[in-house]
């Protein structure tokens, strides 16, 4: 990404909250980089250098500010870099991707090979895959010595590490500190701590439209494996061989949610905490987006209504595509209750803190090898059996996978091609899921409805203008009634 420094130096100047996580700044008399929100005295112009992400930051022989905590910017939004596929390997690897499977893997999960992977991010953000990642993993295991009182071995593991000797000797080189000391330096600072779980906090670039973001995900609850109480969201969560439970709520006093997660699922925080991103939609930066959809008069005031409104994703993608197909041409409120009998039905048990969560997620496998009478049996109509087992075998034989990044013209085809999935379907599902910020479901419903009784095409055509965040446009109309779809 190309940087105005002049641009960059005034939010520097203001400490505005809007650039958080879209740049870093140097300083060279102090060889400490930052965000352009840290309290510390403004240095001179002439002393600053700005860089477009951590990593170049961190390359340039600058070590992150104890302060500010860069760690703890938001992430890079889909607006922030011109070319899709950085985007797209930026964010895959800023969640971990390189930690359990290869470059490789990645590379065909975009749709390329490794060699474009590698050319792609050389262009478009001046990076190597590997440097990408072990920033990631240095910033991460930084914020656990800080915040959580997990052991510095577990650190290093839970952080992305195969080696604790190799965390130690990178975190050296490149903090000039061991991690046992910047341990002991934050608990000299008397800085809580958490104890019987990890607590870390999640920053988002405001505004951030907090109560219909959770109204809209507990009204659509697998009950048993996720709930609603209040402020905060709760749900089991699985991830490969490891289970547990989180809870998220805002953090009081700061643009930003606080995230409680079980210990159990230490081995595989990262993973947790970039589904945690995609579910709340904290990479988003609502100002822009705002501002480009209020061109349109139809849209003006349901953005007034609820500014820095986010797209809600999905923390499971086949759990997403199971309440998709569940809510195809039924209420809100039926489809959340079949989604409960399926969450007891093909969920495993689980104990946790919380009385209402009792079942883990169902997994693809168990549905895809049920008998249809199974599933009919649930409540479900013969057709909607046969569409749910087939999306649950797509999954399963990874032919379809519901994950952000994935080739979106791919996924489309490829759901649509399965019984009982249209277009509606699969841009929800791609809305949610696939984390696609132009997915539009144009013959919805409610959207037709609230847009004066069009119909679909022109539904398509009134949308048009609103590229590239018509699925933002779909979350204001579908919010700016008091009953949603």
């Amino acid at each position: 990404m190309l940087l105005d420094s002049e641009r960059c130096y005034q939010a520097l100047t203001t400490h505005d909250a809007r650039f958080d996580g879209l740049f870093f700044v140097g300083v060279a008399t102090t060889g400490i980089y930052c965000r352009p929100i840290c309290p510390a005295k403004t240095p001179h112009r002439e002393n600053c250098r700005f860089f477009a992400s951590a990593a170049l930051a961190e390359r340039a022989g600058f070590r992150p500010c104890l302060r500010c905590r860069p760690e703890l910017a938001p992430g890079m939004a889909q607006i922030d870099a011109p070319h899709r596929a950085a985007v797209a390997a930026v964010r895959r690897i800023e969640d971990g991707a390189l930690n359990e499977g290869t470059l490789d893997d990645l590379a065909t999960h975009l749709g390329l090979s490794a060699r474009q992977l590698r050319r792609v991010l050389r262009e478009e953000v001046g990076l190597s895959p590997i440097e990408l990642a072990q920033t990631q993993r240095l910033l991460l295991a930084k914020r656990l010595l800080t915040d959580s009182t997990l052991p510095i071995t577990e650190v290093a593991f839970a952080s992305g590490f195969s080696s604790v000797s190799r965390f130690n000797t990178l975190f050296r080189e490149r903090y000039r500190l061991s991690p046992s000391d910047l341990r002991k330096s934050r608990a000299e600072a008397g800085e809580p701590t958490a104890a019987d779980s990890i607590r870390l906090e999640l920053t988002y670039r405001p505004p951030m439209a907090w109560e219909p973001l959770l109204g809209w995900l507990g009204g659509r609850a697998f009950a048993g494996a996720e709930q609603v109480e209040g402020e905060r969201y709760c749900r089991t969560v699985r991830l490969g061989e490891h289970a547990g439970w989180l809870s998220v709520e805002p953090a009081a006093g700061k643009d930003a949610l606080q995230l409680e997660v079980s210990h159990s699922l230490a081995p595989v925080l990262m993973g947790v905490l970039a589904r945690v991103k995609h579910l709340f939609d904290l990479h988003a930066n609502p100002v822009p987006i705002a501002d480009h959809l209020r061109a349109d008069p139809r849209l003006a005031p349901a953005l007034e209504r609820h500014p820095g409104l986010r797209v809600p994703g999905a923390f499971d993608g086949f759990e997403l595509g199971l309440r998709a197909i569940l809510g195809q041409q039924i209420s809100v409120r039926a489809a959340t209750t079949l989604a409960g009998r399926f969450v007891r039905a093909f969920g495993e048990p689980i104990t946790t803190p919380q009385p209402g969560l009792t079942h883990l997620s169902p997994r693809p496998q168990p549905i895809a090898e049920a008998d249809l009478s199974e599933l009919t049996a649930l409540g479900v109509t013969r057709s909607r059996a046969v569409s749910l087992q087939s999306l649950a075998r797509a999954v399963a034989g990874g032919e379809i996978r519901l994950e952000p990044g994935a080739d979106i013209e791919q996924m489309l085809a490829r759901l649509t091609a399965l019984p009982g999935i249209g277009d509606w379907t699969a841009q929800y599902i791609a809305l949610r899921a696939l984390r696609w910020p132009d997915a539009f479901p144009a013959s919805d419903l409610v959207l037709r409805q609230v847009l004066g009784g069009v119909s679909t095409a022109q539904v398509r055509t009134l949308a048009e203008p609103w590229r590239p965040w018509r699925a933002y446009a779909a979350m204001h109309l579908w919010n700016s009634l008091e009953k949603k779809p």
